[in-house]
């Protein structure tokens, strides 16, 4: 086979992966080349990267090529738009295209066979927490490569569900394939040694809890920063002398600046830091430090940052959703993203309970390697495998 992936959502792979569709399409990419030494691979890439940037990737079946814009439109007229986009992909003779992205659009006049992987429909399910503009555009390629897929790659069991409902799409056309964890998340190595020097780089002190994820609605920052409030104002009532920083790292997303005031009305702008996209190491350690991984989102397409936590051997408190029970199975405890008291109580409960967050750490550790990249690779290839046969 002759395997086209669209690989333009990782920008900087040699220093660390994009966060998303950017960290998965490397993981498959790079999963993909070590499993797979008969197939070619062509791989399309932003025209910005640096050529030491996909060095990497260079390998015997694979072949580097490069769209000639990052954004067609924004540029060009439509038809000149289609015209460079399907020369760029059509001159390959691919047996099949991986689109990674319902975002990343395909050429109108391509004719051949094409995958899609979505990971997650809140733009449909959540329509209320996403600006005007970004949802309508969203929903229309969704809704398009929906249609135009020939097979579909769903991370969970909840979005192929989604897709079945929204778009009616058969049963047949869903190929559930779980995201895996970095293996990087397992290893403890330097960790001692790099502790101290995180959490003084960012100002952490003492015990925290932490979130990771994009700053934004979705992810429910404003019931977290309440229910933070709350779970310290308990420990003040008890007469309890410890100290609890909330953590949270991440991009600005949609409205993050309110939260800024949020914190402030609340009281707790000593107590919250808010630390920006955090990087590689830096990352394994604030989540092995945390008490507490926090995640009270209103949706999620799969949750990879939880299976992250627990690979750090950190208890996870998560919103009570289909996603995250499929994911995390009983390894987590979940509570209701709409109740600040709950979330609040939870939090309190877990922080101080030994003996439970001893069996969250080991059940956790557990279910997290569960999920491996090199399976995510080999499930895919079975994708491939059946779209090019038919």
């Amino acid at each position: 086979m002759k395997i086209g992936i669209d690989a333009r959502s990782i920008l900087n792979p040699e220093k660390n992966p994009a966060i998303g569709v950017g960290h998965y399409t490397y993981q498959l990419i790079k999963h993909l080349l070590k499993i797979d030494k008969e197939n070619e691979y062509v791989l399309f890439f932003d025209y910005r990267v640096r050529e030491k940037d996909v060095k990497k990737f260079s390998q015997g079946n694979v072949e580097i090529k490069y769209f000639p814009w990052s954004d067609y439109k924004k540029y060009l007229p439509g038809a000149y738009s289609e015209i460079l986009g399907l020369a760029t992909v059509a001159n390959n003779n691919l047996d099949l295209l991986h689109i990674t992205s319902p975002d990343a659009r395909v050429p109108v006049g391509y004719r051949g066979k094409v995958i899609c992987t979505f990971q997650d429909l809140a733009v449909y399910k959540q329509p209320e927490l996403f600006p005007a503009v970004y949802k309508a555009r969203a929903k229309y390629n969704r809704q398009a490569m929906a249609k135009r897929a020939d097979q579909i790659i769903a991370v969970s069991e909840n979005t192929k569900d989604d897709l079945k409902e929204i778009f009616k799409v058969s049963d047949e056309k869903v190929n559930v394939i779980y995201n895996g964890v970095d293996e990087r998340f397992f290893s403890d190595n330097n960790m001692n040694d790099a502790s101290d020097q995180v959490k003084e780089k960012f100002g952490i002190v003492g015990r925290y809890l932490l979130f990771i994820g994009t700053i934004e609605p979705i992810k429910n920052i404003t019931r977290l920063l309440e229910a933070f409030a709350m779970f310290k104002e308990n420990l003040r009532k008890k007469g309890s002398q410890e100290k609890y920083q909330l953590v949270l790292g991440g991009k600005s997303g949609w409205l993050s600046d309110v939260y800024s005031q949020t914190t402030k009305d609340l009281g707790l702008e000593k107590d919250v830091k808010f630390l920006g996209y955090v990087e590689g190491d830096d990352l394994r350690v604030l989540f092995k430090r945390a008490e507490l991984f926090v995640m009270p989102s209103l949706y999620e397409g799969f949750g990879v940052t939880v299976l992250e936590a627990m690979a750090n051997k950190t208890p996870c408190l998560v919103s009570d959703l289909k996603t995250l029970r499929e994911i995390a199975s009983d390894s987590a405890v979940f509570v209701n993203p709409l109740d600040v008291k709950e979330i609040a109580e939870k939090m309190e409960e877990l922080v101080g309970d030994v003996e439970k967050r001893e069996m969250m750490i080991n059940d956790g550790f557990v279910q997290s390697r569960k999920f491996s990249w090199n399976n995510c690779a080999e499930e895919t290839l079975k994708v491939y495998k059946k779209v090019s046969n038919k």
